[in-house]
């Protein structure tokens, strides 16, 4: 792979994603497959002015091997030292910059009750320093192709092609194969600021989903809630950043507990390792209180029963069918470009921000709004060619937001 997009990506991604400010700490979250990109991109934030850059390598082989042997008392322990590096990121707010390249088969087999129990016993402890940190840091999520994933996707090529036809296919779809990225992303951030003005404008109070799939489903949304897209600022600081490189969404987090029908899938889930595939989901009175699915049942069942919030919507995204992913013709099996490809909910916790002057409320104000709250976040995919939108405004009327897949207006 040629090096000047690449410089440009990692530039795009120090630049344009977390918006590196002068004299502050960045932290880069990565797998050991890319380490000259993560060198890369390490070396753009210095440039940008970054005070320091922590490297935190990740190893899913490893993890496989922690979920193996270690206990179950050991693997819901937190250290001291753990508590430590979190009360000094709560202090300073580094940005952090998480760099995608698993393999989405990577945990195949391991005992899934004993990560989720795990998991389950960490998040009271873990909880309040997220929510401290809660939208007052620049953070962006974005990709490196890993060998193994670069197969799942490509698996008719050699390793090398494989990897190679990832990048291509990451810079594409994250607008980053141009002479000018940063300016791409200008214009992409322009486009959807003005279908966020115009929803919002609508002042709707609920959205419609059906497709010939099998989707039937009604969602209500929080009267002061807002559509966001793109580019986001920090509260307090108003630093605006870009947290998801690639992005096609425009999002709100809908009201929790209200929500009825049923949503079919339309691509596969990569949850904790694993896929899940081909599944449905039914909702009453809010919750998630079935599910099927073809591959990997009892792991959709474990993710909706996490917590109390983990079976109820904390996002609602629209997201074009004719979109750059959708149309790379490229199933990822990654959710950062698969939730980009088409229509998404989410279970789980929702996003204060969406609060119109959210900076107002405290966070648990914003909850008691209608802003979920769990200890997941878990994107799943409904779009299809055929999908249609509807926004009910607050005296019933209809107004098409999707028709065949697409925007309607």
């Amino acid at each position: 792979m040629n090096k000047t997009p690449l410089r440009n990506y990692a530039r795009l991604i120090a630049r344009k994603g977390v918006n590196v400010q002068k004299g502050q700490e960045v932290v880069i979250f990565a797998e050991l497959d890319q380490p000259a990109f993560a060198e890369m991109v390490a070396e753009e934030c210095y440039r940008a002015g970054a005070e320091t850059v922590l490297m935190e390598w990740q190893h899913q082989p490893m993890s496989k091997l922690h979920m193996r042997y270690r206990s179950l008392e050991t693997l819901s322990r937190i250290e001291e030292w753990e508590l430590a590096k979190l009360r000094h990121r709560v202090d300073t707010l580094p940005a952090m910059i998480y760099l995608e390249s698993s393999d989405p088969d990577g945990m195949n087999g391991i005992d899934q009750e004993k990560l989720a129990r795990s998991s389950q016993a960490r998040y009271p402890i873990l909880k309040p320093f997220r929510d401290e940190m809660e939208n007052k840091y620049q953070w962006c999520i974005a990709a490196v192709p890993g060998a193994a994933w670069a197969k799942k996707v490509f698996p008719g090529c050699t390793k090398f092609q494989a990897v190679e036809k990832l990048w291509q296919a990451i810079l594409y779809t994250s607008r980053a194969d141009g002479p000018d990225p940063m300016a791409a992303w200008d214009e992409h951030n322009a486009d959807l600021k003005a279908r966020c003005a115009y929803l919002n404008g609508l002042q709707a109070t609920a959205l419609e989903y059906k497709s010939a799939s099998g989707t039937d489903f009604r969602v209500g949304l929080i009267p002061d809630a807002q559509f966001l897209a793109g580019s986001e600022t920090t509260l307090g600081g108003g630093v605006a950043f870009q947290p998801n490189i690639p992005s096609e969404e425009v999002f709100t987090s809908p009201k929790a507990g209200d929500a009825e029908g049923i949503v079919v899938t339309s691509r596969p889930l990569s949850f904790r390792g694993e896929l899940i595939e081909d599944f449905s989901i039914t909702f009453e009175k809010g919750r998630a209180v079935d599910v099927k699915a073809a591959k990997n049942e009892a792991l959709l069942r474990t993710m909706i029963g996490m917590d109390e919030g983990s079976a109820l919507l904390g996002e609602c995204a629209l997201v074009p069918y004719d979109s750059p992913i959708r149309n790379s013709e490229i199933l990822f099996y990654n959710t950062l470009f698969d939730e980009n490809a088409a229509c998404h909910l989410a279970l789980g916790a929702g996003f204060p921000n969406c609060i119109r002057d959210y900076d107002r409320y405290t966070l648990e104000e914003c909850r008691a709004k209608g802003i979920n709250d769990s200890m997941i976040h878990q994107d799943f995919m409904i779009g299809t060619e055929d999908l249609s939108v509807d926004a009910v405004t607050a005296d019933g009327k209809r107004v098409a937001v999707f028709r065949g897949g697409n925007w309607a207006f």
